[in-house]
């Protein structure tokens, strides 16, 4: 799985082939061990937003998922991309 999946994923939404809520309960599930909960689509849509809005510095409130990153309840846009493996899902960038 890994990259390639991801990458499919991103292009099944962009067909219309499936929906982004669907392609990152995929991707979270299938594409991280242990597998992420549920919980964290809706952070993973919000740090995808964020980023492609240019607010890498931005942060994302874990407390509702009950997750923590370094101990605290918010981690920066920037390290859920890379820890969740989301940047296929961002829009390209010239």
């Amino acid at each position: 799985m890994g990259r390639s999946m991801s990458e499919g994923l991103r292009d099944s939404v962009n067909e219309g082939i499936c929906d982004l809520d669907t392609a990152l309960s995929i991707h979270l599930s299938s594409n991280h061990y242990p597998p992420l909960p549920d919980c964290v689509l809706p952070l993973a849509k919000q740090a995808i937003q964020m980023a492609n809005e240019g607010d890498w510095d931005g942060e994302v409130d874990l407390s509702e998922a009950g997750i923590s990153w370094r101990g605290q309840s918010k981690a920066p846009v920037s390290a859920c991309i890379e820890a969740w493996h989301l940047d296929c899902f961002l829009d390209e960038q010239e």
